[in-house]
């Protein structure tokens, strides 16, 4: 499996540079190793109003058990919205915090 090098900031932010893509052949690899993490813990986002509002939530660590909301993460913008997500997986995996 990918082991994402949490020196590699660069490609984090080539994704919050441009989070629709086209993405370089790094950051490709890097994106799906976040896709496939597990998902007890996982980041995500609940969709409010389609196309419109989204908030920050975790899948809970037993299944069953309700989704974590982040009530103070409502994001309008979905490419803000989707770099928040990207860089708490990315703490996740590699220890390591982005910059917003």
């Amino acid at each position: 499996m990918y082991k994402i090098d949490p020196s590699r900031t660069d490609l984090a932010y080539e994704y919050r540079d441009n989070p629709e893509g086209p993405y370089s052949a790094e950051l490709k690899l890097v994106i799906n190793r976040l896709r496939i993490m597990p998902m007890a813990q996982r980041h995500v986002l609940l969709c409010l109003e389609s196309g419109r509002k989204w908030m920050l939530a975790r899948i809970p660590a037993e299944r069953g058990a309700p989704v974590e909301r982040f009530e103070d993460q409502v994001f309008s913008d979905y490419a803000n919205a989707s770099w928040e997500v990207f860089r708490r997986r990315w703490q996740t995996l590699t220890g390591q915090e982005l910059d917003s």
